[in-house]
């Protein structure tokens, strides 16, 4: 797993420091069921003096699950402002472990260390499209076994997050996205050219039966 955050050179995504105090840490503590990509999340909204109201709000009904959470942020998000209020992040440490890297760091390798190391029931709370770390894969091989345990294990917020409602997610499909078949019928995936994100399948099948 120390390939996903060290890869050829440590300096181009954290510093040595912080690799060893982020280790130690999720080390440390119980395995997650979910990590949540904090600054990600937090601009769900797309307006910057909600960021602290929108990730306490998606922490808190992962929370209300009953789910054992981890946020990843950056250190200038503990920095009071308007966008990041004293009392909604004080709110957030107390919901969720959090691990705030440095403001140059980068987010994935740590988001995608800490799901894997929590096993595979643990999930990734993210809109990011993994594309850089899919870009750093060997071969089309790695890209598509990366493909189908993105689809596997990211939760996606559903919608935007709105005062007094609930927040949702989109479900993560329980098959896989391959022609199926039995004794005497064939069901097909296929693309209808929708626009849609990296991590997301095509969601209409061509179901063929024999006639006898």
């Amino acid at each position: 797993m120390a390939d996903i955050i060290q890869g050829r050179d440590v300096f181009k995504k954290t510093t040595p420091e912080e690799l060893e105090s982020f280790k130690a840490f999720v080390k440390k503590n119980p395995a997650f069921d979910v990590v949540v990509d904090g600054l990600n999340i937090a601009n769900l909204n797309n307006d910057k003096n909600l960021q602290s109201v929108t990730l306490l709000a998606v922490v808190s009904e992962l929370e209300r699950q009953g789910l054992t959470v981890l946020v990843l942020g950056r250190k200038h998000m503990l920095c009071p402002s308007r966008s990041w209020n004293r009392y909604n992040m004080k709110l957030i440490q107390q919901k969720a472990h959090c691990f705030f890297t440095e403001n140059i760091s980068e987010d994935d390798p740590f988001l995608l260390y800490a799901t894997l190391h929590s096993r595979n029931h643990c999930r990734f709370v993210s809109r990011d499209m993994m594309r850089d770390h899919k870009a750093c894969l060997p071969d089309g091989a790695s890209r598509r076994l990366f493909f189908k345990w993105q689809r596997g294990h990211q939760l996606v917020v559903d919608g935007f997050v709105t005062a007094g409602k609930r927040v949702r997610f989109q479900s993560i499909p329980t098959y896989d996205t391959i022609v199926q078949t039995t004794a005497d019928s064939w069901h097909i995936p296929y693309d209808d050219t929708e626009d849609r994100s990296t991590y997301e399948v095509p969601q209409k099948w061509l179901c063929l039966t024999t006639k006898h």
